[in-house]
């Protein structure tokens, strides 16, 4: 095996690295990149320099050389308070090339990601895929929540209940006794939201130790994954066990099933779209979905979807449970990141509790827990979260549309009594390129409409994407195309009816095509100015159905 680090190997690249300590043994051996976002700025990162520690010693033990390098960290909670959020959809790319940028550029052999908030674990899936050097992540973990009396409260219940306190809603506890207690160390958001259904995606495509995900923060079994992460990589290095190897399309709808299972988040359809465009791969991950989802059902309930908290969904067998109970309706021959298949790997996989992680024939739910519509009002695609179906929310709604804007004139329309049962609430100007990068806080609208109880007598439609927190009323998000690219909810008015209905997974404007035709669509000229990294963000921007990624030809890895 020859190392490609080794390529290059003039004497003042090993003159700079005999500076830092290496000896010439380490010069000869693979040279793993830790890929670290430790960042003081959130509790989601800032425990991430320790798991690096344990990383970067496994990986000396098992003879290679590591380099930690750093990349950005988004966190929605923090670096979303600028433009209404569009930093953090952003964010995601901006790791994949801070990655490629230092690990590419260095012509390093392998990569530990160190994955934790909701984007850093598909920017290093999509870092992966485009550089197709050996690559392993490791899950950070969760954060601890506490309690209020016997209340358990965590950050889904403050998110819900600002929003509500600032409608001038009750409560059962006051907004600032919950900020006490909500997060109560570092890790990502407690619950099924995005950043553990991405790490549970992580596990389906086999791209970390098995039995990894979810994990909580500062474990001892997040460190047990750490160090035999660090002690794989080596061997991942030597064996050639690259991401493209792994990351086929078997893998991808593995991934598709489990968030299927788990009703994840619906950000994590964009973002295993785009970890495919990343590799070249030919998938419709919208098509998989749709196919898919008439026949996975929902195995777990836990928060947002149903009463079952994180620690007990880990407690009970946790990803690698829910492979066990998915295995009927996977593909088994896949490799995972062991160098086995993943019918190999999953063995000796335990079901600690089939109540919490039901089997296919005892499900929660029925499915889907996460649908795919298409429409005049939305001909590429739109995603509607489902969660468990037990008749609480509306599946099937029609009204006339009430259109928005921005964030400001909707929340307007909601507190001042504005809104009406049976209308279709409208937000737009939320897409990839309007907002940019899908920032607007469609959200705290959602929340809102919630607090106004009106969660099950009106509907909600946006161009916006969803945090993975959310699951109220009939919701449609990440309608494409956005209006800012020609998409029909751009041509939406006042009084225009809307139906959606899931069972035949349509949404329908229903205005004569000649006359939608004829109307002018959304300025812009006038979208709102984006400079620096957001300018560039919206002028290389792709359309969803690549999963939003930059312009580029990825047809090929990085050479």
């Amino acid at each position: 095996m020859a190392l490609r680090s080794m390529a290059a190997n003039s004497p003042v690249r090993r003159a700079h690295w005999r500076a830092l300590g290496l000896s010439e043994e380490d010069l000869a051996r693979p040279k793993i990149a830790v890929v670290n976002s430790s960042s003081e700025l959130a509790v989601c990162f800032a425990h991430l320099d320790g798991m690096a520690k344990v990383v970067k010693e496994a990986i000396r033990e098992a003879g290679g050389v590591p380099f930690e390098v750093r990349t950005t960290a988004p966190s929605d909670f923090i670096t979303g308070a600028a433009r209404s959020g569009s930093y953090i959809l952003a964010g995601r790319d901006l790791v994949t090339n801070d990655i490629e940028a230092q690990v590419e550029a260095a012509l390093l052999d392998g990569m530990v990601c160190l994955t934790s908030c909701d984007k850093t674990p598909p920017g290093h899936l999509m870092a992966a895929m485009r550089l197709n050097i050996p690559t392993i992540l490791v899950i950070g973990g969760y954060q601890a929540s506490g309690m209020i009396g016997d209340d358990h409260v965590d950050i889904e219940d403050l998110f819900s209940g600002g929003v509500r306190e600032a409608l001038g809603g009750t409560m059962k506890h006051s907004v600032s006794d919950m900020v006490k207690e909500a997060v109560r160390g570092p890790g990502v958001c407690a619950g099924m939201a995005t950043a553990n259904t991405m790490h549970c995606v992580v596990e389906a495509l086999g791209m970390c130790v098995a039995g990894s995900a979810p994990v909580r923060a500062n474990s001892d079994k997040m460190f047990a994954a750490a160090r035999a992460a660090g002690q794989r990589i080596v061997g991942m290095v030597t064996e050639e066990l690259t991401p493209r190897r792994i990351m086929t399309e078997g893998a991808f709808r593995n991934a598709a099933a489990m968030v299927l299972a788990v009703s994840g988040s619906i950000n994590a359809i964009k973002h295993l779209q785009a970890t495919a465009t990343e590799g070249g791969l030919d998938v419709d991950l919208y098509a998989v979905w749709d196919e898919l989802g008439r026949k996975v059902p929902t195995l777990a309930a836990v928060r947002p979807n149903g009463s079952v908290r994180i620690e007990q969904f880990e407690d009970a067998g946790g990803a690698r449970a829910m492979l066990k109970q998915l295995e009927p309706v996977l593909d088994g021959d896949v490799l995972v990141a062991s160098g086995k298949t993943l019918a190999e790997d999953l063995q000796d996989a335990e079901i600690r509790d089939a109540e919490i992680i039901r089997p296919l024939d005892r499900p929660v739910s029925e499915g889907p827990s996460i649908a795919i519509l298409k429409g005049s009002l939305a001909t590429e695609s739109a995603v509607v979260k489902l969660g468990i179906r037990d008749g609480s929310r509306p599946e099937s709604f029609a009204g006339p549309a009430r259109v928005f804007e921005n964030n400001q004139e909707a929340m307007a329309a909601i507190s001042e009594g504005r809104l009406q049962k049976g209308d279709v609430l409208v937000l737009r100007g939320q897409g990839l390129k309007a907002a940019p990068a899908m920032g607007g806080g469609a959200s705290f609208i959602l929340f809102a409409i919630d607090a106004a109880g009106l969660a099950k007598d009106v509907a909600f439609v946006t161009d916006g994407q969803l945090s993975g927190l959310c699951l109220k009323g009939l919701t449609v998000a990440e309608v494409a195309p956005e209006g800012a690219a020609g998409g029909a909810i751009g041509k939406v008015r006042d009084g225009d009816r809307i139906e959606i209905d899931v069972a035949s997974r349509r949404i329908d404007l229903m205005v004569p095509a000649e006359e939608l035709a004829s109307r002018p669509g959304p300025d812009v000229t006038s979208l709102p100015p984006a400079g620096g990294w957001l300018g560039i963000y919206r002028d290389t921007v792709q359309p969803m159905a690549t999963g939003a990624v930059l312009s580029g030809d990825w047809s090929a890895p990085c050479d």
